[in-house]
């Protein structure tokens, strides 16, 4: 938590354009900053970057949301009296991972405001809280400050898709395959010979081969992403890399 002296403070970027002498500005940018504008332009720091990340956690939320309501109205329409095909349930399956899509890269936004939330805690606030003024992790500042001017992603796509997978959409896809397994078995007529089940599947010039399939090869690429996909670190130690920087390369975050 040691300040650098040598350091102006933020205000200083203002320059003559707040109405300040050209001559004053070399000086106001040198003025070391005191310990409590130090710790004042952390505190609202850390506000501000906990608003954000409760922002996009709400996004998240929101897009789970979508998912579960979509999958309540596919199965009420799929079971209703109107007797649909099988393949409405399929078919929404993938309107499911669209939403999927969506929540993996909002969740991937959330991060970066997570992280440097969880960075101000364990190197500043954690340290007050135990008396102890030595902060975990030395040059934690400049990893903030580096990512303030460079925003960029902590963890991939695939990393967050996975994320997402584990957290929420496992149990969807549960619920809507179970369904869809059931519809095949009990529509229009319970099935209770192979040969009246691959009629149930067969749907037009579609073999019945064709949605088991498909559902197979979702399911096993669903398994695949969980099973060998990175998973996201779960310290930001890991997350941000060493005291020196030497994290993974990410693309800067599209502000």
């Amino acid at each position: 938590m040691a300040m650098d002296e040598g350091v102006g403070p933020a205000e200083g970027g203002l320059g003559s354009g707040a109405g300040m002498p050209d001559e004053l500005v070399g000086c106001f940018e040198q003025t070391p900053l005191t310990r409590s504008e130090y710790i004042s332009a952390l505190v609202h720091l850390y506000r501000g970057e906990l608003y954000r990340a409760n922002a996009w956690r709400i996004r998240l939320d929101n897009t789970t949301n979508w998912a579960v309501l979509t999958t309540a109205g596919l199965l009420t329409f799929a079971f209703g009296n109107a007797n649909p095909s099988h393949w409405v349930l399929l078919l929404g399956s993938g309107l499911i991972t669209v939403f999927w899509a969506f929540e993996s890269r909002r969740f991937r936004f959330a991060d970066v405001w997570r992280s440097r939330v969880r960075k101000i805690e364990e190197n500043f606030y954690g340290p007050i809280l135990r008396r102890d003024l030595d902060s975990p992790m030395a040059r934690w500042g400049e990893l903030v400050a580096h990512d303030l001017f460079q925003p960029s992603f902590k963890i991939t796509r695939l990393m967050a898709l996975r994320a997402r997978l584990v957290r929420n959409y496992w149990a969807i896809y549960l619920v809507l395959f179970a369904a869809w397994g059931l519809h095949v078995i009990t529509k229009p007529t319970p099935a209770t010979t192979w040969g009246e089940l691959r009629s149930h599947l067969t749907e037009g010039m579609l073999s019945w081969w064709v949605p088991v399939g498909l559902a197979g090869g979702f399911l096993a690429c669903l398994m695949a992403l969980t099973i060998f996909a990175p998973r996201a670190a779960h310290t930001s130690t890991e997350e941000w890399g060493d005291e020196n920087g030497a994290g993974l390369d990410r693309r800067n975050v599209d502000l």
